[in-house]
């Protein structure tokens, strides 16, 4: 009887050691390598859509205190911030290993207050003026050019587990019907292009110059017109500068994407994305 109680101890023991070293070798393996992604709201259209699953790239940009991973599940209650495991490596605005950010780039970066992870596009570098002409980014003075690419067009109905509904140029449009917005290929000064989408005329289609501070950067949602970005303050719902501190890494590819509420609804899959590479 001893011997069997034995086995048993003996047994859940080497369960539980199996359980902590996957958790640890999960945990070594989202800090220094990918992390998991999932795209929530749709200010990314149309590069990436609501239900987009990928794994961005922590190594390209180096390491700092916002590599360390964070678990927020307000609805369990669970809030573990970076800054909670490695929030002495804070406020220096450093990287280990640091790489240099292009413009152009799809960059997962914590909000510096709130420290949700946001997903935009690098458009201004430290020391550069960007400003919204128009609806036009101009940056050092120069605007940048788009090419009138057609509409972008979907579905009006809820999207993803928040279940939100687009917002359309060609509103008001009932459910079932087709979600339009303008479509422009936007090609930045070192020559990368990507697809931006348009409303309609907005107060953030026209604003003063931003100079962005040194070991700072200013980011910009595809989907221009329904992105809290660089354009506003943190104060006001924006993310304003982001410092280089606070990137997590690069979106490159997408890995998987389910149109519904769940990725377990597979009929809701789009395998059309799976592995695309992300422009």
């Amino acid at each position: 009887m001893a011997l069997k109680e034995k086995t048993v101890a003996g047994s859940l023991w080497e369960t539980v050691k199996t359980v902590v070293s996957a958790l640890l070798i999960a945990g070594v393996f989202r800090t220094l390598f990918f992390q998991p992604f999932w795209i929530p709201s749709g200010s990314m259209k149309e590069t990436l859509l609501i239900g987009d699953f990928l794994f961005v790239n922590k190594m390209v940009y180096g390491y700092s205190y916002a590599s360390c991973p964070s678990l927020i599940l307000p609805r369990f209650g669970v809030n573990i911030d970076a800054k909670n495991i490695c929030g002495a490596l804070d406020n220096d605005n450093t990287r280990l290993f640091a790489g240099t950010p292009k413009r152009g780039d799809v960059v997962v970066f914590r909000h510096p207050v709130s420290g949700r992870d946001y997903i935009k596009r690098l458009i201004g570098l430290p020391g550069d003026r960007v400003q919204i002409q128009g609806g036009i980014v101009l940056i050092n003075g120069a605007p940048v050019k788009q090419t009138a690419a057609g509409n972008f067009a979907e579905v009006m109905e809820p999207q993803g587990p928040e279940r939100k509904r687009p917002r359309c140029a060609n509103r008001p449009v009932g459910d079932g019907g087709d979600c339009l917005k303008a479509r422009a290929v936007e090609t930045l000064p070192e020559g990368s292009q990507h697809v931006v989408l348009d409303i309609g005329p907005q107060a953030s289609d026209r604003t003063g110059v931003y100079t962005v501070p040194d070991g700072h950067f200013f980011f910009m949602g595809d989907n221009r017109d329904n992105s809290a970005d660089s354009r506003l303050p943190q104060q006001v719902g924006g993310v304003g500068f982001v410092p280089f501190e606070n990137l997590i890494g690069r979106a490159d590819r997408i890995v998987f994407s389910s149109a519904g509420r769940s990725m377990l609804f597979f009929w809701t899959w789009r395998s059309d994305r799976f592995f695309k590479k992300i422009q």
